[in-house]
């Protein structure tokens, strides 16, 4: 569950610490006071996409810190060692955006993506937006709630996997066949290009070992005339290095007799006396071994003119042409696959099969979570004054299927009195639209494992005891999990465990929005101020201690 919040220079917050409680939590405030910003914060720490528009007016950056409870989320550890992040019961997720737009994020510390902190953030909370009911007019939002309220998530995932992999290899049969003398042409081509680097037998390692050799047998004289120089003067010339230090190494031992201050210089001499009769026997090994190969020359030659000719024909680098001939190979070995048209239309039709079978197996996961989601949303829907309708789903057949199954999922609202029942669009009006929607989103959301659960205005078009009933139901949700609801609604906001008011603020004549947890009296006074009039009276008072005490 949510823990902490902490909010810097967003919108119109400069710093806000938010410690959250279990149950179920209200939002109020005036209009224009920033209650959407809470929920716009925590949206963006979960990954939503990020903009230089949040930046508080003046500031240079915006930044928003989210720590949640996983102890009882096993899942959460899992996908933190997966993606090589450190965790343990506590989960920290941070976003910072500067004034270019630009935004970091970190998980535990760790510097992550939006794409993880989205991805992690399914396990953490559902957030309910206040346009919700717009977007359940969408048969592919009618399809997610169906498959959410039945838990097919995994499956449907599976679904899409075995679509697209049928449907990839009926594309690759179809341009096996319609163009199997092109395809024929290019497989000669490459047969023959894999045959010619084939012979020529030509490894990365070679290049260095032939680069290496040619330099030294193409300077091979040079090399043995250096090295026979260098003895000459450092042993065998008349006046040679190795002669003078001797003598020198043999004045110094006799003067040593009379001044030991001398021993060590002798001995540093005569360190460099054996030091340079190794040098001088290493240069003899050398010259005798080294020796003129113009046949061996020529060979390494012919070989580098060999591969160098390939490099320029398919205009490489000659370090580049084993990298070339494995690419040729891959390309190959998919040509001779495709070409074999029998062998392709039977993994074709496997496939397909492959794909009817776990869209069947869909099929059936959501007959079942149809008809158990139409009488638990119609039973909801009386709840919320709404006892004139009946809700179902309907599956429609979907030709040869699609990414998401075999069926098009479609809500239906009919009479209690046996009438037809008719798409959601053509027949709720506004006000009922949206008690659909939120019926809907308690549904789904009792059936989901999410720990918090977020609802931004859901309560927008109804009122009265329509609203209490909302409250009462959200109540029902916080005793299994936390729940925040942003609400203009007192009969709502009464119904909650705990109840934060946000309010507006002026410093040095910038405006600010501001957070404080009511107490006892604090909710009476605020929700008389939400129950309406210019001045609380004692009657809006009485009004909602009555309320408060209907929890």
């Amino acid at each position: 569950m949510l823990r902490h919040l902490t909010i810097r220079d967003f919108v119109i917050v400069d710093r806000l610490e938010l410690e959250f409680s279990t149950g179920f939590g209200a939002l109020t405030g005036e209009t224009g006071a920033g209650k959407s910003i809470l929920i716009d914060a925590l949206a963006l720490a979960l990954g939503e996409r990020a903009d230089a528009g949040v930046i508080r007016s003046g500031c240079e950056k915006a930044e928003v810190a989210a720590t949640f409870d996983v102890a009882r989320l096993p899942e959460v550890a899992t996908w933190l060692k997966a993606n090589d992040l450190e965790g343990d019961d506590e989960l920290l997720l941070r976003r910072v955006v500067d004034a270019g737009g630009r935004s970091r994020a970190y998980i535990n510390g760790s510097p992550a993506t939006a794409q993880q902190l989205r991805e992690v953030g399914e396990w953490l909370v559902d957030i309910h937006g206040q346009h919700a009911h717009q977007s359940l007019l969408r048969s592919d939002a009618q399809r997610n709630l169906l498959d959410a309220h039945a838990g097919l998530g995994g499956l449907v995932r599976e679904v899409g996997a075995a679509f697209r992999q049928w449907r990839e290899l009926d594309q690759t049969l179809r341009a096996a066949s319609e163009g199997a003398e092109a395809l024929q042409r290019e497989r000669e081509q490459l047969e023959w290009q894999v045959r010619e680097l084939d012979t020529l037998a030509f490894t990365v390692d070679e290049w260095t070992t032939l680069d290496l050799e040619h330099r030294r047998l193409g300077h091979a004289a040079s090399l043995i005339e250096g090295a026979q120089f260098a003895i000459g003067l450092l042993s065998d010339d008349d006046g040679a290095c190795e002669r003078q230090i001797d003598s020198v190494a043999t004045r110094l031992s006799s003067l040593a007799e009379y001044d030991p201050a001398l021993e060590e210089v002798a001995g540093l001499v005569a360190s460099v006396q054996a030091e340079l009769s190794e040098a001088v026997s290493t240069l003899r090994r050398y010259a005798d071994r080294a020796d003129l190969d113009p046949a061996r020359l020529a060979e390494v030659e012919r070989r580098m003119d060999a591969v160098m000719a390939a490099a320029r024909k398919y205009r490489v680098q000659p370090q580049e042409l084993p990298a070339l001939l494995s690419g040729w190979r891959e390309r190959l070995a998919a040509l001779q696959a495709s070409a074999d048209l029998l062998a392709l239309e039977k993994r074709v039709a496997a496939a397909r099969q492959a794909f009817l079978q776990q869209a069947g197996e869909l099929s059936g996961g959501r007959r079942q979570a149809a008809e158990n989601m139409g009488q638990a949303v119609s039973q909801v829907m009386r709840q919320l004054a709404l006892s004139s309708g009946r809700f179902e789903v309907a599956l429609l057949p979907v030709g040869d299927g699609a990414v998401y199954g075999l069926e098009q999922v479609e809500f239906r609202i009919g009479g209690l009195a046996g009438n037809e029942a008719k798409p959601l669009a053509k027949v709720a009006s506004g006000g009922e639209l949206s008690r659909i929607s939120l019926a809907i989103q308690v549904l789904t959301s009792r059936s989901a494992s999410v720990p918090t659960l977020i609802f931004d205005e859901v309560d927008v078009g109804i009122g009265g005891g329509v609203a209490e009933i909302v409250g009462r139901l959200l109540n029902e949700l916080g005793g299994e999990r936390q729940v925040l609801c942003v609400t203009h609604l007192p009969q709502v906001a009464a119904q909650a465990n705990w109840q934060w008011q946000v309010s507006k603020t002026s410093r040095d004549g910038v405006t600010l929005s501001a957070i404080q947890s009511l107490d006892a009296a604090g909710r009476v006074q605020e929700i008389a101020r939400m129950l309406g009039g210019v001045e609380i009276t004692d009657i809006t008072l009485q009004h909602a201690r009555e309320l408060l005490r209907l929890k």
